[in-house]
């Protein structure tokens, strides 16, 4: 049966404690916490702020705590992350002088030094001071010049940037010359998406994406009816610069239940292709070539592949990632292979295609990335990185390419316990590849390196930056392990700390690191997201260097083993990725690192909703639990701000899928009468993706149950940030000192 929804009582009508677990078929006693400028709601945000800041905030370390993770965020020694435009490397860069931060750029020659020069393009603090806004970075889109323009020594000059009023998603997008370094304003032909909202608000959820120097693809909020019910656009449209927004003709139109439509143009010079996006929900996607785009004889032609699979253009090469198995002719390919075609033989009808991966029990794709002449592909086997070449088959028409197998080579990069990322500097015209390489007690480097064909030898990858250490490693280590879960599923996950700790000597010993240690357990667990290695200053500064044990777990609903391993904990069976979570915390103990009663879980968004989960399902496993930007109503989510684009992941609690819904909605699992852990909730007023109500209305109920339930609950709510929680470094480290103080002062 499917939850009924009645009015919700205000505030007022509390006068007593309400009963647990809540009824969904009543009124909702919390609902008024849903209006998120409302006035008694925040209200009550900054009576549990203020509390949040007596207690955790007034407790020893605290303020140190807080000064070493700023450090770490602020400190000049980062490695400046770069894209290559031209001849210039673009960075977006905050530090304690520029909060907001600098867009800025410089040569590849001088980034090479210890002190590159670099030059301010975009100055976000001074914006925001004239403007009287709190501007966030969102990115910035710039457009390549023609063969002809570059030739004639012409330089990139036009961006399109993308600015966030506090953070959230909802966001604006400027023209912006980088020539004269000034925003074009609309009378000037500059192309503005500026959308006021009917509550006050600047900005909406879309963007603009350059089709020539004059002409824009436009998908945002243009009123009632072109907007998903998640907010996200629900149209695209050509805009012409000189012309209305309003009047710019309508290039597709997605139904009404779609979750987001979007276009662009690839300019690869004599590969030039439109193509418009239709995401229909998550992981079920419709791609279309637009044919005499703008024109009367416009029209498109949908990419005929599985709605689950992702697509690809390159040059003459179309890639095809699947999510499910397919069966196109004669031949089934397995879910989570990667797949290649002659790209207009593939759109004539041709269903010759090429196996470029195809995975195994252990093995994963996690990424690939085009240069000029090579496809480099990225691979886990068992949640460790390897990473090969494969050259396109050459001296040959491209039907008779058509599934002939790409010559393969190594990338001999990574190694051990360590992450490496690649990703092309210039796809069009080169085969350099950034590589980025890291691991939880490996400070980050940044490295260049050129991809080699078959037979060549690769050279040696030319070390640009390399970050410093923030904390004292000697006498720690990561490990991997295994734990077993309820039906029998092998799930890993990584621990790191001091080696005594890690690998006590003798589990069964007292005295030899039996329950020692402060231990965190972090997760995710959703999306088919993979946590991998990756060395955090923070972690080490506020955790390890303070005798803390840090774990990460990689549950089911995760990428670590492909779309199975995500597709074994959706809907109905998500509560594999719960008992995935609750195997590693009784491991953990089973080996003698941590006991419950030190033992903390911590998770955000999808991972709060799993945080949540642990603190209302296995609360005997653990001594404290950090529930960050989560969702916990599951009746309410998809009725709130993003939250019906999740439906896929979660299921539809307004249909009979509530039956298995509600087994892991925290909120309606609560039981007043039942002891649960110390817990913190964290979010943000900004939050336009996952609705700050459910952190507010969780522990407003903890509070006002009774019982055992709201004996040690600590909330606070920064006024910014969006989704990512904290708009500028000093926001970050506060909210981050937080959590980490209060784990210390549970676990320790």
């Amino acid at each position: 049966m499917t939850a009924e929804r009645l009015e919700p009582a205000p505030p007022s009508a509390l006068d007593a404690a309400p009963p647990t677990p809540l009824d969904p078929t009543r009124p909702d006693p919390f609902a008024w916490l849903e209006e998120v400028e409302g006035a008694e709601a925040l209200a009550w945000v900054r009576g549990r702020n203020d509390h949040a800041h007596a207690t955790v905030g007034g407790a020893p370390g605290f303020a140190a705590t807080e000064a070493a993770v700023r450090e770490v965020l602020d400190s000049d020694e980062r490695i400046p992350d770069v894209s290559r435009i031209g001849d210039h490397l673009y960075n977006f860069w905050r530090d304690a002088e520029h909060e907001r931060g600098l867009w800025r750029r410089t040569t590849l020659d001088s980034y090479r030094t210890d002190s590159p020069a670099w030059e301010t393009v975009l100055d976000l603090d001074a914006l925001a001071a004239a403007e009287g806004e709190s501007w966030v970075w969102h990115g910035a889109s710039l457009l390549r010049p023609t063969p002809a323009q570059l030739a004639a020594g012409e330089p990139w000059r036009r961006a399109l940037v993308d600015l966030s009023p506090g953070g959230s998603d909802a966001d604006v997008t400027r023209e912006f010359d980088l020539v004269d370094k000034r925003f074009v304003p609309a009378a000037e032909g500059g192309f503005e998406r500026d959308t006021s909202r009917d509550d006050g608000r600047t900005g909406a959820k879309g963007g603009l994406a350059w089709a020539d120097e004059d002409t824009v693809y436009v998908f945002t909020d243009f009123g009632p009816g072109t907007t998903t019910p998640s907010g996200y656009p629900r149209t695209v449209r050509l805009w012409r610069r000189g012309t209305a927004l309003d009047d710019a003709p309508l290039v597709y139109e997605g139904a009404d239940d779609d979750m987001y439509i979007s276009a662009r143009r690839s300019r690869t010079p004599g590969f030039e292709r439109d193509l418009v996006s239709r995401s229909i929900a998550f992981y079920r996607s419709e791609t279309f070539l637009v044919e005499a785009v703008g024109t009367p004889e416009q029209r498109l032609v949908r990419i005929e592949v599985p709605e689950s699979a992702e697509v690809g253009f390159h040059r003459e090469w179309l890639l095809v990632e699947l999510r499910d198995d397919w069966t196109p002719a004669a031949t089934t390919y397995a879910a989570g292979s990667l797949l290649a075609a002659p790209a207009d033989a593939f759109l004539a009808g041709s269903r010759d295609l090429t196996v470029l991966f195809a995975p195994t029990p252990s093995t994963s794709l996690v990424g690939a990335s085009w240069t000029r002449h090579h496809l480099v592909v990225n691979v886990l086997d068992d949640v460790k990185n390897a990473v090969h070449v494969l050259t396109p088959p050459a001296g040959t028409s491209l039907d008779a390419a058509a599934g002939v197998p790409w010559t393969r080579s190594e990338l001999p990069l990574g190694g051990g316990l360590l992450t490496v990322g690649v990703r092309a500097v210039d796809p069009l015209d080169g085969d350099d590849v950034w590589v980025t390489t890291t691991g939880y007690l490996t400070p980050s480097t940044l490295a260049l390196a050129t991809v080699a064909g078959p037979g060549a030898e690769p050279g040696e990858p030319e070390p640009l930056k390399a970050a410093p250490a923030y904390f004292d490693a000697d006498g720690m280590v990561a490990v991997q392990h295994f734990a077993t879960s309820d039906d029998g599923t092998r799930v890993p996950y990584f621990v790191v700390g001091r080696q005594d700790l890690v690998e006590p000597a003798d589990p069964t010993t007292p005295g030899t690191g039996l329950g020692t240690a402060p231990t965190l357990l972090y997760g995710y667990g959703g999306f088919e997201i993979p946590l991998l290695p990756g060395y955090s200053g923070t972690v080490g500064r506020a955790w390890l260097a303070r005798g803390g044990v840090y774990v990460v777990a990689n549950i089911r609903g995760g990428g670590e083993y492909g779309p199975a391993w995500h597709q074994a904990a959706l809907r109905e069976r998500r509560h594999k990725a719960y008992e995935d979570f609750a195997a590693v915390a009784r491991d953990l103990v089973a080996r003698g690192i941590t006991t419950p009663e030190h033992l903390g879980a911590q998770g955000g968004s999808n991972g709060g909703l799993l945080a949540g989960n642990m603190l209302t399902q296995y609360p005997d496993l653990f001594g404290a639990v950090v529930v960050q930007v989560p969702l916990l109503d599951m009746l309410r989510y998809s009725h709130l701000l993003a939250g019906a684009s999740w439906v896929a992941e979660y299921g539809d609690p307004d249909t009979e899928d509530w039956e298995f819904v509600r087994t892991f909605s925290p909120y309606h699992l609560l039981d007043g009468d039942r002891s649960y852990p110390p817990v913190l909730f964290t979010t943000s007023t900004k939050d336009d993706r996952v609705h700050p109500g459910h952190a507010r209305k969780m522990a407003a109920l903890m509070l006002a149950a009774g019982g055992q339930a709201g004996r040690d609950v600590t909330y606070y709510e920064n006024v910014e940030g969006g989704h990512g929680g904290a708009a500028n470094n000093a926001q970050a480290a506060h909210m981050s000192a937080l959590a980490w103080t209060f784990l210390h002062e549970r676990l320790a």
